[in-house]
This record gives structure tokens, C-alpha cells and sequence, in this order.
């Protein structure tokens, strides 16, 4: 077993760099995939915003957790799957694990987030809910760090939801935790919107927290997918939806999601929104800038929705 080299900021702080944690499983040594993740090194302005395959399973080393997960990506043959993207693990992912792992373990980011005088992302005894969840990496760091449940949720494709169990199975072992855990773990397929399916009828209204990671670049869905948000978020004053995603398809695909008169047809309302790019820099949300491709790909939208109450 082989590994392309991982860095990390000084003991006690996560990286600085977003995909510094993410390596190869298994590293062929062909020159084309050592080149492949190389790229943010040779070319600093340019960054992966997907990472492995069926072929190429991954690893996910934090310095606060004991074992390095082991990540497999579906191998999906039909077109339909394909078109999800949920064969990828994409760094909206990464960007919310390091989120819930500082602020469960009161770690400094590095640098530093704002707002973090309304918005904390700790996980401790919480239900936390994961839609469109791919590889469930921020489901995956729930549970292993004091989440009370952690429902895990992607489309009802037989290969998707295979290696979902896999990977939560395989990553959620008492000893890949830093201290005893006993969360309850569940994996099962949701369609957005479809909220009288069986996971919206049993945990309906139930959750402290729900995580959508890079699941805004298709419109078509945006109402589903509020439908679904607004459904499983429980009414206490202080749930949640963390949603994050990038850029890659454009930041119109992004902005009509967070439009603000239909979130509120749904009862959400946003409580905090801004940007945060690869290496930590942050700045004001932009509906309407356009980045050249290059740096688009570096930048991330960070919302967080709650329930619009006394009305």
C-alpha cells in the first residue's frame, strides 16, 4: 500500500488546505494518476473539487482521530445513477466534516470562521439527518463524535446505498472513534421531496440537524429539495439545515436555491450565509459575481437555514 504525502497546520488545528486530508487508498503508479493529484500542488490556483472512483478507493486522515477512514466510491452502471454524481466524494463534504470535527472538539480553524458568534457546528447528542449523502463523510464524523442518531439518506439506487452502508459501517467501529460512542446509525434511500416515504414517515420533524453537501447544482430540484429540509428539521428553536455546495456549475444554479421567498413558502428562512474558499479565506456571500473558472472552483457557499417561527 502506497500513499501521496498529507500535510497538516501545527499540532491542534485542522488543515489549512481543504483536500490535504484526502489521499489514495491504493496508489497506482502510473505517472497519470500521480499527476492527477498533483495538480493543486504544481498549480496552486487550481484545485480537485471531486476525488476517487470505483476503481480507486480513498483515505480521510484526520490528526484527531485514530484510524484514517476508508472510503469506497458505488460502482454505478446505469445512466440515471451516473447523473447523480454520487460516485464522487466532492469537497462540500470535506468542508463540513472539518466544520463538525473543530467545533464538537473545540479545535481553532485555521483560519478562522466567521460568524461563529450564531453558528456552531458541534454535533454532541444531536440527531442529525445527511441528504443526498454520497460517501457520508460529515455522517460519517457525526457519529463518531458524540452524535445521539445519524440518519444517513441518498437516492434509492441499489449500488448507492450498497457502498453508503460500506463506508458507514466500516468507518463508525468503536475503535475509529477518540472517545466511547453509542450513536444510532441508519442508512436508507430518500428521494427528495417524497416526504411520505418511509424515512420521511419515521423521522419526519425529528432532527436537530440536517446536512446537505453539494446538492444545489441541479434547480430542477431546489423545491424538493426544501421540501424535504423543512420536513425532517425538527420545531425547536435552535434546528438547523447546514447546506453547503460549490461553484462548479455556476453560482446561478447556487443563488436560485437560496432564494428567500421560496424558502420561506417552505418555513425556512436563512440565519447566516457566506463564503469560504479551499485554503480558509472567507468573504460576504455574491449572488451574482462570476468567477473565472479556475477560481470558482475553489469557492464554497455555506448556508444555514432554520425554521421561520412566530408567524
Amino acid at each position: 500500500m502506497s500513499f501521496l504525502p498529507t500535510s497538516f497546520a501545527p499540532e491542534g488545528q485542522p488543515s489549512m488546505s481543504l483536500t490535504h486530508r484526502i489521499t489514495l487508498k491504493d496508489l497506482n503508479e502510473e505517472p497519470e494518476d500521480i499527476l492527477a493529484y498533483a495538480f493543486g500542488t504544481i498549480f496552486p490556483e487550481d484545485v480537485a473539487i471531486l476525488h476517487g472512483d470505483a476503481d480507486q478507493p480513498l483515505l480521510y486522515t484526520s490528526p484527531h482521530l485514530p484510524l484514517p477512514f476508508v472510503i469506497d466510491l458505488p460502482n454505478v452502471s446505469s445512466e440515471d445513477d451516473r447523473r447523480l454524481f454520487s460516485h464522487h466524494l466532492w469537497n462540500s463534504s470535506l468542508l463540513l466534516a472539518e466544520f463538525i470535527e473543530a467545533d464538537t472538539l473545540c479545535l481553532p480553524l485555521t483560519p478562522p470562521r466567521r460568524n461563529t458568534d450564531i453558528v456552531h457546528f458541534s454535533i454532541t447528542n444531536l440527531k442529525t439527518l445527511e441528504i443526498g449523502a454520497g460517501t457520508a463523510l460529515p455522517s460519517i464524523m457525526s457519529t463518531l463524535l458524540g452524535a445521539r442518531e445519524v440518519v444517513v439518506t441518498d437516492y434509492p439506487s441499489a449500488p448507492l446505498l450498497t457502498t453508503l452502508r460500506t463506508n458507514v459501517a466500516r468507518n463508525t467501529r468503536a475503535e475509529c472513534a477518540p472517545s466511547p460512542t453509542s450513536a444510532t446509525v441508519i442508512v436508507e434511500g430518500h428521494s427528495w421531496g417524497e416526504v411520505g416515504d418511509s424515512v420521511g414517515v419515521a423521522h419526519g420533524r425529528s432532527c436537530d440537524r440536517v446536512i446537505a453537501a453539494d446538492c444545489l447544482w441541479m434547480p430542477w430540484q431546489h423545491e424538493n429539495l426544501r421540501t424535504t429540509l423543512a420536513h425532517f428539521l425538527n420545531d425547536s428553536e435552535g434546528a438547523r439545515a447546514w447546506v453547503c455546495a460549490g461553484f462548479h456549475t455556476g453560482r446561478e444554479n447556487v443563488r436560485k436555491f437560496f432564494d428567500k421567498e421560496a424558502l420561506r413558502a417552505k418555513g425556512l428562512e436563512i440565519e447566516a450565509i457566506w463564503e469560504r474558499d479551499c485554503d480558509g479565506k472567507e468573504r460576504d456571500w455574491d449572488s451574482v459575481m462570476e468567477d473565472d473558472v479556475t477560481k470558482r472552483k475553489r469557492w464554497h457557499v455555506v448556508g444555514i437555514l432554520k425554521k421561520i417561527r412566530g408567524e
